[in-house]
């Protein structure tokens, strides 16, 4: 019995991997700009199970697997067996059966976890509240497209710095060498072991202007995920003072860019100025999500 490969965390996949996958993205990127079709996975099926909202893993996936000559099914939990009462291992094994690849993105890692280890296919993390490796993949294929090599480079991340998405830029640092700085206010920092991980490559800092010091890049993201509305107010008056903006800018590198996982709330942790700037790499990188998850998808389901 072939066991199936997951894509749970960015560790699930080794540099000289991540080497081959930029450069396959890079490759269908190209292809796609000249208009040529691509039919490496015709014949195969992706499901996208969601059981939160989305807009950009939804259809950057099913764009992706279009795109290579592949069929796309969503599943939601709501309008599926799921939501009486299916047992979430049942319907992993079923899929299992149907499909080439599944997209799973749910409110817990446990969750997750739970999904892939009952299926007979590969899993990709769509988002957890632990991390979206896929976005920050994205993220890091950007900034090579835009300066070259990440490694070696100061990634800045200011504002909520115990989300997903500076969880997987954490976990992200020693696999791609790169320096990462957090800046957010107490209250706001991932969890002391998961900083620890990270090693040297990792500095913890409460003043954004000194965090974006020097930066090749400076990312953020939405001050209240989903589920955390209630609490929306209070984090903006917490995180009061790290929105990127164009003061904030001045200090870092005059080749910076920016990026923003998307969806975005304008003048709260970015500027739309920024947004539309000339450092912005916000609409390519939203792009990119499809094309490496050509590549992504490609490794998982041919190899």
């Amino acid at each position: 019995m072939v066991i199936a490969r997951h894509y749970l965390r960015l560790g699930d996949r080794s540099p000289p991997e991540y080497r081959a996958l930029f450069s396959r993205a890079a490759e269908l990127k190209r292809r796609r700009r000249a208009r040529l079709l691509d039919t490496s996975l015709a014949g195969r099926t992706l499901v996208v199970l969601m059981e939160k909202a989305s807009t950009r893993t939804r259809l950057s996936f099913a764009a992706a697997i279009g795109q290579l000559g592949g069929h796309f099914v969503e599943l939601s939990a709501a309008s599926s067996q799921l939501a009486r009462g299916e047992p979430l291992a049942d319907t992993a094994r079923i899929v299992s059966g149907y499909a080439d690849a599944v997209v799973f993105r749910t409110s817990t890692d446990g969750r997750l976890r739970e999904y892939a280890a009952a299926s007979s296919i590969p899993v990709i993390n769509g988002l957890t509240e632990l991390g979206h490796p896929v976005q920050v993949l994205t993220d890091l294929f950007t900034v090579e497209e835009a300066l070259g090599s990440v490694a070696g480079r100061t990634i800045t991340f200011t504002g909520d710095c115990a989300g997903n998405m500076a969880l997987s830029f954490l976990e992200a640092a020693p696999l791609f060498d790169f320096r990462l700085r957090l800046a957010a206010p107490p209250g706001f920092l991932p969890p002391a072991a998961v900083v620890k991980a990270a090693g040297a490559h990792v500095t913890l800092v409460e003043d954004p202007r000194e965090a974006v010091r020097g930066a090749d890049v400076v990312a953020t993201d939405v001050w209240s995920s989903m589920g955390q509305e209630d609490e929306a107010e209070e984090r903006r008056e917490a995180l009061r003072g790290y929105t990127v903006d164009d003061g904030l800018l001045t200090g870092a590198a005059a080749s910076a860019i920016v990026l923003h996982c998307l969806p975005a709330h304008r003048d709260e942790e970015i500027t739309d100025a920024v947004m539309m700037g000339p450092q912005s790499r916000i609409w390519e990188e939203a792009e990119n999500r499809m094309h490496v998850q050509k590549a992504l998808l490609e490794q998982l389901i041919l190899c």
